[in-house]
């Protein structure tokens, strides 16, 4: 393994067709913490819920969750017990954002890469469609959502599309300059130029 590596991840929210996912490069140096950011940034989520990891059938948890006395025997995302640096190439894992929702995305380790010069990492390369909005309801929220909007005249449209959405939105929308954006909002590389992925 060498210092400078870049991991390749893509992610995909799991339990939605058609499929939303991105595909985005990190340096291999960095806290199951920081990979949350990235994923948040990158998916489009705006990080008000607790979240966790699942890598080898061990569970990671948000720092915050050591609070709650049922969830002892997990470990914590921004100690050391586990870095990015560990995970090998094709490897799959798991990332649960919003225990309420319960929104559930599958991990793989895509490809191994040297750092490419004038880079600014994280960097988002592609993805398709955008994640669902917050605090919708999990999965039959989002698709009940989905349902409403469609339909003017539905006798929900008003609350739940006017009032408290704020709004229309559309599910395929998906940009990786927004996305890039928000990573260097995050993560700031100084000196580096950034990126025209």
């Amino acid at each position: 393994m060498k210092k400078d590596e870049i991991l390749q991840l893509k992610i995909t929210l799991e339990g939605i067709t058609p499929k939303i996912w991105r595909r985005f490069q990190v340096q291999r140096e960095m806290t199951l913490h920081q990979l949350h950011s990235v994923i948040q940034a990158v998916m489009g989520w705006s990080n008000s819920h607790l979240y966790g990891f699942t890598i080898d059938e061990k569970r990671y948890q948000d720092d915050k969750i050591n609070q709650i006395e049922e969830f002892d025997n997990v470990k914590l995302c921004s100690s050391r017990t586990y870095k990015s640096n560990m995970l090998k190439l094709k490897q799959k894992f798991w990332y649960m954002y919003d225990f309420g929702d319960g929104w559930e995305h599958a991990l793989t380790v895509e490809k191994l890469l040297p750092k490419e010069r004038g880079v600014s990492y994280p960097v988002c390369l592609a993805g398709e469609r955008n994640c669902p909005v917050e605090d919708c309801g999990s999965y039959p929220g989002y698709y009940h959502l989905l349902d409403v909007q469609k339909n003017k005249k539905h006798p929900e449209y008003k609350e739940l599309i006017e009032d408290w959405l704020g709004g229309e939105y559309d599910p395929e929308y998906f940009n990786a300059q927004e996305a890039n954006l928000a990573l260097r909002r995050m993560f700031p590389n100084k000196g580096e130029k950034k990126s025209t992925r």
